[in-house]
């Protein structure tokens, strides 16, 4: 049974709290998590990730406390697409990488440290799901602190390169990164909460180097210059008619990792 949208605000983490956005879908799982961030006893919160135009899951946010800044963790539409109403809301600046997504607000830079909420936020750049995809590292967030990851890493199955915006070398640079950060919460876009970044890291990057193997073996079958819809059929047989889309994106992603390496 798919989870109906919450009507109140989650406890995620020491510093988090969450409310699931009426958005489920085949990429967007149960649907988009959108964070609400403070520190214990704060009257001032920042909220990462408004979602999609729904007035009432607004509302839910907006009533946590006086909203001063809203982050977005990349440009795809169930994350953003309610950020300018959001802001008209609760007044509070929108800040993202994309600089096309700020509102009254500056672009986020890689390694930014920002106050919000009474908590201590630190810009990760991230791209490869995305050209402009960040993480957000709360450090003081419980004992190992926590890592709210967007589409980076998601709570459930595995990420999508957003090719030819998304590609695979950034992907496999970025999930060095996240394991630098060693045993954070996961606080992914979609899907539960996890417990240990470092392992989700590990499992990310076994799956890409399959992946990878499964690529150079489906090259091998149909010929170098494969086209990405004659890999997709090899490699990706099993999956649905619904994120055939996705599953090509990736292919192409990985071809052109493979290609650029030789």
């Amino acid at each position: 049974m798919t989870p109906m949208s919450t009507t109140a605000l989650i406890r995620s983490s020491p510093l988090t709290r969450f409310a699931l956005a009426p958005n489920p879908g085949p990429m967007s799982l149960e649907g988009t998590n959108s964070y609400v961030i403070a520190a214990e006893g704060s009257e001032r919160v920042a909220v990462v990730d408004p979602g999609p135009l729904d007035e009432g899951h607004l509302q839910l946010l907006a009533s946590a406390g006086t909203v001063e800044l809203i982050l977005v963790t990349h440009r795809h539409a169930d994350h953003t697409e309610a950020s300018r109403r959001f802001a008209e809301i609760t007044g509070a600046p929108v800040r993202a990488v994309d600089p096309a997504l700020c509102v009254d607000g500056e672009p986020l830079a890689d390694g930014e440290v920002l106050q919000a909420g009474g908590v201590e936020i630190r810009v990760v750049a991230t791209p490869g799901h995305t050209s402009d995809s960040a993480c957000f590292h709360l450090p003081a967030d419980g004992d190992g602190g926590s890592v709210l990851t967007g589409d980076t890493i998601l709570g459930r199955g595995t990420t999508v390169l957003d090719f030819p915006d998304g590609t695979l070398g950034d992907y496999l640079a970025s999930l060095e990164r996240l394991a630098a950060l060693g045993h954070a919460t996961v606080l992914p876009g979609h899907g539960p909460v996890l417990p240990d970044l470092s392992s989700v890291v590990l499992t990310y990057r076994d799956h890409r180097e399959e992946r990878l193997e499964q690529i150079r073996a489906a090259l091998a079958e149909a010929g170098p210059d494969a086209a990405v819809s004659r890999v997709a059929d090899l490699v990706y047989a099993d999956v649905p008619e619904n994120v055939r889309p996705a599953a090509e994106l990736s292919v192409a992603a990985q071809l052109q990792y493979l290609r650029e390496a030789v």
